[in-house]
């Protein structure tokens, strides 16, 4: 449904890092994907003329280097790039505490964090004693968050909730115990921002799980659920696909492989 009299939203990915990899990195199924299928980094930007929305936080030089990954720009500081100051950001949604989503925290002195319950429960709880489920975690990045609770700067959210008019949070589950996507009113319609519950397209359209995954059966749900909330599947938009920029044009000139629009 339509909502009455809202602005549309404008919806950007930035880009801040790459790396490079084999397609049965990105497949449980490896034997049926062959070949080369790099992984890019984001984060997203949601803006109208009453409010501008940070999705995730990226992470910065020291955790790329420690990781092994191509660290291209810092992500929060290429806010710069579309006239955005995060120091006057209000509102933050990480869509899960892995290290590629949650770091940065400094550059958003004004903001609040809007984390799933379920989320801060498993980064805090049990399952990290799995070296297997708490490998893509940061400590530092869990401490900060522990830390923003005790500054009154975390705004936990059970399941699906409007954070604003056209704009709405789900937990899905799957990649992690508390992994939330983002629908968005845009002037195409229904938009939705998957972040990890579908690192590339083909993970959603062919069935074919990414192997970080916390449960199985929850990642491929969460799958079907984010055909039934975008307008088009066209409109689903995965946490780490490079094929983005072949399908949405770029922000304007200069931008063209590091800020892509999708409305």
């Amino acid at each position: 449904m339509e909502p009455t009299g809202l602005q549309p939203y404008e919806v950007y990915a930035l880009k801040y890092a790459h790396h490079e990899r084999n397609a049965n990195q990105n497949f449980i199924s490896a034997d049926l994907h062959e070949g080369r299928m790099p992984m890019d980094y984001f984060i997203w930007i949601i803006r109208n003329a009453d409010r501008t929305i940070v999705i995730d936080t990226g992470f910065g030089r020291e955790v790329a280097e420690k990781r092994g990954r191509e660290f291209l720009r810092c992500p929060v500081t290429s806010l710069a790039l579309l006239g955005i100051d995060p120091q006057k950001v209000r509102d933050v949604v990480i869509t899960h505490m892995h290290y590629d989503h949650v770091g940065n925290f400094e550059l958003f002195p004004e903001a609040r964090f809007h984390l799933q319950d379920r989320e801060m429960s498993f980064a805090t709880g049990r399952y990290m004693c799995h070296p297997c489920l708490r490998g893509a975690y940061e400590a530092d990045d869990v401490a900060q968050m522990v830390r923003k609770v005790y500054q009154d700067r975390v705004v936990f959210h059970d399941g699906g909730v409007q954070l604003f008019p056209g704009i709405s949070l789900h937990l899905v589950g799957g990649h992690t115990h508390g992994l939330q996507v983002v629908r968005v009113w845009t002037s195409r319609g229904w938009l939705v921002l998957a972040s990890d519950a579908s690192h590339y397209y083909a993970n959603m359209e062919l069935g074919a799980p990414f192997p970080l995954v916390f449960n199985v059966g929850d990642m491929l749900e969460g799958q079907k659920r984010l055909y039934q909330m975008a307008d088009a599947p066209e409109l689903i938009i995965p946490g780490h696909d490079p094929a983005v920029f072949d399908r949405f044009p770029s922000a304007g000139p200069g931008l063209e492989g590091i800020v892509i629009q999708f409305t």
